[in-house]
């Protein structure tokens, strides 16, 4: 099954470049919005869902009706979504390999963003050289470290400021034999032209500018949650998710001493719990209904909001509480 959460919907295809930012896409991504709205209403219980109800949800997204079928019939290929059919009627809900990868990474996306690491002052270098021939497994590997906290210092190069962690240590273990070593140690304080710091691997200021950008579009709406009709509830904490959990993969706790006085992660984090668990209650009725229009007679789905204290939970698919560990 293909991940649901996918790279390059934060880095395009870079080649030999390093690429640091979100790519910006024009409209909506039909695939990802379904994932997130299942994510944010199915996950705790998979519940099927007319596609139908999809469909509408989306286009409430702005997705075109071919778009949108288009998307479920690719996440259902991907092994992201399972079909079920009732006469002429079909439903779709996420695959329990789907549901599984998507809390997860809720919950990485939380903890990322609100765990305090005390910082060592060391740095780990991954370094790798792979054939010309094999470009698709160095791309691969490439979004794969970039997803686990590393970014590329040098071509070929790249760097954490934490230790190497076990997903880390499989991932690199898979290659072949001689192709990768992996050092940690603190960098020498050299004083030469041309020296660059491991934290340079990060566009520090770019992230500064993604964070300000985050604060100003949402600020406003924090304070009025209340106020919001259900479509709009649900087109918001869509937004708010598919935004703020790029920012793990961007600013994966890089150290605080390395970065500018008043580094924004924490009140953009507290921003996201307080316009994505406020729009809760709204977005939750509105989807009930949507999906009631179009359950065609039978007992409408459990469809539940799920919050930041349920994404640090870290809900199961099946609905009985936090993962083991």
């Amino acid at each position: 099954m293909a991940s649901a959460f996918d790279i390059e919907e934060i880095y395009p295809d870079d080649g030999e470049t390093s690429v640091r930012l979100p790519r910006r896409q024009v409209g909506p991504a039909p695939q990802g919005v379904a994932v997130t709205l299942l994510a944010d209403y199915t996950l705790r219980t998979r519940a099927a869902l007319p596609s139908a109800a999809i469909v509408a949800l989306l286009a409430e997204a702005g997705v075109s009706s071919a778009g949108a079928r288009t998307a479920i019939s690719r996440l259902a290929r991907r092994g992201v979504l399972e079909r079920s059919r009732q006469g002429r009627h079909s439903s779709y809900r996420l695959s329990r390999a789907a549901a599984a990868d998507l809390s997860a990474g809720g919950h990485w996306i939380l903890t990322s963003t609100t765990a305090s690491t005390l910082w060592d002052g060391c740095w780990t270098l991954v370094a790798f050289s792979l054939p010309q021939d094999r470009s698709a497994q160095r791309r691969a590997l490439r979004g794969q470290l970039r997803w686990l906290g590393y970014a590329p210092l040098y071509d070929g190069l790249w760097v954490s400021p934490y230790e190497l962690t076990p997903p880390a240590r499989s991932l690199l273990a898979g290659l072949t034999p001689g192709a990768v070593t992996v050092i940690r140690g603190r960098p020498d304080p050299l004083d030469a032209v041309g020296r660059r710091a491991p934290i340079e691997a990060w566009d520090v200021a770019g992230i500064a500018r993604q964070y300000e950008e985050f604060l100003r579009r949402w600020t406003p709406l924090a304070s009025r949650t209340g106020a919001v009709d259900g479509p709009a509830a649900v087109r918001a904490r869509t937004e708010v998710m598919d935004t703020y959990r790029r920012f793990p993969t961007l600013d994966p706790r890089l150290p605080l001493e390395l970065l500018p006085a008043g580094w924004p992660r924490q009140a953009a984090r507290d921003l996201f719990a307080a316009v994505y668990d406020g729009l809760a209650e709204p977005a939750e009725r509105h989807v009930r209904a949507v999906v009631a229009r179009h359950a065609g007679g039978a007992p409408p789905p459990d469809v539940r909001a799920h919050t930041t204290a349920d994404m640090l939970a870290g809900v199961r698919a099946d609905g009985c509480g936090a993962p083991p560990g």
